[in-house]
């Protein structure tokens, strides 16, 4: 009878999640404390993986870092300085390590954000479309009597960047205290994604646990001036993913040909990171696989708009050594195909993401 109530528990809260143990009790016509203890017998057994009720075959990726409103403005003609453009605006979420978490979870991953909001209409609206596209935001952090973070780009006619302009202050509140009070629900990832808007002292916490716990670690460049961010010592890193422009920040360099990049990047792995990607825009990108070195061209596509799409080649890559056991350059492929099709939406998120978008495409 005991294992009886066991299983019924278990299967309902496969079915449903976040059910609480009140309303287990109440469904099995049990007591608080047997609820509890069947739980723990579960978690236990490892068929449960702890506070949350989350399931080893839905183990997330957790996405921690950037999320903001995005406002997009583009130049109607061309661009002149010092005087008024006619434009058109566009508004959207966004913030890197958000956009990078709702490619995953359009793509049908398990995937939890763990951001910094106002406890403003724009970060109440962030938080509740990220949940309406599949993510668990129920560990971000809403910050009371602040306003949510915004990202205004500069587009000229052709959907270029010109200038971006970045409010981004409450992301430095992720600070390690706050990923320690957050602990529970990190412990449970398959792999954690951070972007470099988290405070030094917040990557380097995370990088002693990538050690530590043998969790795979990505970290995702922001922006020149943020790379002071990044480790000297990169043990424990997964994949750094990044820009020309910013790994020649990291070493100090200025990286005018493909030698210069790859010489850069061996550096880098020599500091102690796996493998790192340099993003080259149209021109595609360049990549360690271990010891290997690779290159590979982008498609060409007609661009609408380029906001969005280095996020979303890096929520592709993350999503690919997911599933494909580490495969580099399947990863890179598959973040190539996605950063175009968010290249040619006017959304920072394609919005026709599907669990089967990157699946089978060629090798």
């Amino acid at each position: 009878m005991i294992e009886s109530k066991k299983e019924q528990l278990y299967q309902i809260i496969h079915a449903q999640p976040f059910i609480s143990q009140q309303e287990l009790a109440e469904r099995l016509q049990l007591s608080r404390s047997a609820v509890a203890g069947h739980i723990a017998s579960l978690i236990r057994e490892k068929r449960l993986l702890g506070r949350a009720y989350v399931f080893p075959e839905r183990r997330p990726v957790v996405c921690i870092g950037g999320a903001n409103i995005d406002r997009k403005v583009r130049t109607v003609g061309a661009l002149q300085m010092g005087t008024s453009n006619p434009v058109s605006q566009y508004e959207s979420f966004g913030g890197v390590a958000r956009n990078i978490a709702e490619n995953l979870a359009r793509l049908g991953s398990a995937t939890s954000l763990i951001c910094a909001v106002g406890d403003d209409a724009s970060g109440a609206g962030l938080l509740a479309q990220g949940r309406v596209a599949g993510m668990d935001t129920s560990a971000s952090l809403t910050l009371s009597g602040q306003g949510s973070g915004s990202y205004t780009a500069i587009l000229d006619a052709d959907g270029e960047m010109v200038l971006a302009l970045a409010h981004m202050q409450l992301c430095e509140q992720l600070d390690v205290a706050f990923l320690a009070s957050r602990q529970t629900q990190r412990a449970v990832a398959l792999m954690t994604v951070a972007d470099l808007n988290l405070p030094k002292s917040s990557i380097d916490y995370l990088q002693a646990e990538a050690i530590r716990c043998g969790h795979p670690l990505v970290l995702v460049a922001v922006s020149q001036p943020k790379m002071s961010r990044l480790p000297d010592d990169l043990q424990g890193v997964r994949l750094l993913i990044l820009n020309r422009a910013e790994l020649g920040t990291r070493v100090a360099q200025t990286l005018d040909t493909e030698d210069d990049i790859k010489h850069a990047c061996r550096l880098v792995q020599a500091q102690g990171v796996q493998d790192v990607i340099v993003t080259l825009g149209e021109a595609g990108v360049m990549l360690t696989d271990g010891a290997e070195w690779h290159e590979l061209h982008a498609p060409a596509v007609d661009v609408c708009d380029v906001t969005g799409a280095g996020d979303a080649f890096a929520a592709a890559v993350c999503w690919s050594l997911c599933h494909d056991d580490n495969d580099m350059i399947s990863a890179a492929k598959r973040g190539l195909h996605l950063a175009a099709l968010t290249l040619q939406s006017a959304a920072t998120v394609c919005p026709d993401l599907a669990p089967d978008t990157l699946i089978n495409l060629p090798k």
